[in-house]
Formats: structure tokens, C-alpha cells, sequence
């Protein structure tokens, strides 16, 4: 028979799923963080009319590497500060 923690080492290891994001830089006056407006379109039930929806979200970016208006790719991870709880993927 198998011990537990045998039977845990042969379990495949689950990925976690996280949350990722398109959107445009507003804001790059604070030190490794950067404001990021994203846009999405969302649908009345009733009348069916569309309309946009802008959302901010604070970023951390290790290298100070975005530019203001530039389309920047991010993804969920832990949080950095209270409001912090997203990282840049790609610029």
C-alpha cells in the first residue's frame, strides 16, 4: 500500500487559473506601479443596447518599463499593497 504523501507526489499538479487583462496605461507617476484603464462592452438585457464600461486597475510593473498610452497585457497574482493585486506580462 501507498502512503499518503506518495499518492499526493504521483497527483498531477493543478494549474491555477488566473484572470488576465488587455488595456491601456493612464497613470505612471508611482514607482513600480502603473494605472490601467480597461475598456469592455457590456449589453443592456432588455433594450439589447451596448455600452462601454472603464475599469482601473493599479499594476506592478518591476521594471518601470511602460509608457503612458501604450496597450500593456496583465495578469491576477498575490497582492503587493492594498490595492495591488495585478502584475505586468507583457508591454
Amino acid at each position: 500500500m501507498l502512503e499518503k504523501k506518495e499518492l499526493e507526489a504521483q497527483k498531477p499538479q493543478k494549474e491555477k487559473i488566473r484572470k488576465s487583462f488587455q488595456g491601456f496605461v493612464i497613470g505612471i507617476k508611482n514607482d513600480k506601479t502603473i494605472l490601467v484603464r480597461v475598456e469592455s462592452v457590456r449589453l443592456n438585457r432588455k433594450y439589447k443596447k451596448r455600452y462601454t464600461v472603464n475599469r482601473n486597475y493599479q499594476v506592478h510593473d518591476e521594471k518601470n518599463s511602460a509608457v503612458l498610452g501604450q496597450k500593456i497585457s496583465f495578469v491576477e497574482c498575490r497582492p503587493y499593497s492594498k490595492t495591488k493585486r495585478w502584475r505586468l506580462i507583457e508591454s
